[in-house]
C-alpha cells in the first residue's frame, strides 16, 4: 500500500480528495494545523473503511512539515501521491498598493516554501517506487494576477512556476507533477466546483498524467487544459 498526502486537510475538498484516494487503495495522511478537525477527519474516513491518520502541522514551519511527512511515509507505507491544497490566510488579500515588501513574506512562505518543504521530503520515496504525483491546487489569480489579492497573486504564480519546473524536470523519471486551477468558489452544488466533482479531477489528473496545468472551469476567455 502507498499513501496519499494531504497537506491543507480540511473538511471540504480536503476530505472529499481524501475519501476518493482512500477508496481506491490508497492510505491518507491527513496534514493541516487543527488536531481536532484531523481527528473528526480520520474517524469519518474510518467509517469509510479508509486508513487515515492526522499529522499535525503548519505550512509555515518547515521543520513540522518536514517532520510530519517523514511519519507519515513511517506509518502508513511510501507517499505516492502529494496533494498541496492549503487555503491562504485572509491576510494575504490585500491590494497590491497596500502592500508592502513585509507583507509578502508570509504568503511567499506560504505558497513557496512549503511546497518546496514538502517536495524535498517526499520526493526521494517517490523516487524509490520509481513513480509519484505532486498535486498542487491554487485560485484563478495563479494564471490572471488580481490586484484585490496581490499577496496570493504574487506568491502562486511563483508557487506555479516551481510546480511548471518539477513536472518539466521529473517527468523522464515517472513523477508527473500537475496543477488544479479553481476559478470559483467550492460549494456542494457547484457543477464544475464540488468538493467531489474536484476530487475526481484531481484522481483523473494522477491516473492520466496529461499535461500541467488543468482548470476546473474555464476562465473569460481561456480554454480548459494549457500543453
Amino acid at each position: 500500500m502507498t499513501t496519499f498526502a494531504l497537506i491543507g486537510a480540511g473538511p471540504g475538498l480536503g476530505l472529499a480528495t481524501a475519501r476518493r484516494f482512500g477508496s481506491a487503495g490508497h492510505a491518507v495522511a491527513l496534514i493541516a494545523r487543527n488536531a481536532e478537525r484531523l481527528e473528526e477527519m480520520t474517524t469519518e474516513l474510518a467509517r469509510d473503511g479508509i486508513q487515515a491518520r492526522g499529522f499535525t502541522a503548519d505550512v509555515l514551519d518547515i521543520e513540522a512539515l518536514t517532520a510530519a511527512l517523514y511519519a507519515a511515509a513511517t506509518a502508513l507505507g511510501p507517499i505516492e501521491i502529494l496533494q498541496y491544497s492549503p487555503v491562504p490566510r485572509a491576510d494575504f488579500m490585500k491590494p497590491v498598493l497596500d502592500t508592502g515588501a513585509d507583507d509578502l513574506d508570509a504568503p511567499l512562505a506560504f505558497s513557496v516554501k512549503g511546497p518546496v518543504t514538502a517536495v524535498n521530503a517526499v520526493l526521494p520515496g517517490m523516487r524509490e517506487l520509481g513513480r509519484g504525483t505532486l498535486l498542487f491546487v491554487n485560485g484563478g489569480s495563479a494564471v490572471r494576477p488580481n490586484p484585490n489579492v496581490a499577496g496570493t497573486s504574487i506568491a502562486f504564480a511563483a508557487e506555479s512556476a516551481y510546480a511548471r519546473m518539477l513536472h518539466d524536470t521529473l517527468a523522464a523519471e515517472d513523477i508527473h507533477a500537475a496543477q488544479l486551477i479553481i476559478p470559483g468558489a467550492i460549494r456542494p452544488d457547484a457543477e464544475h466546483n464540488s468538493p467531489d466533482v474536484l476530487a475526481q479531477r484531481l484522481y483523473d489528473i494522477h491516473q492520466q498524467r496529461d499535461g500541467f496545468r488543468h482548470y476546473s472551469e474555464p476562465l473569460p476567455d481561456q480554454p480548459l487544459e494549457d500543453p
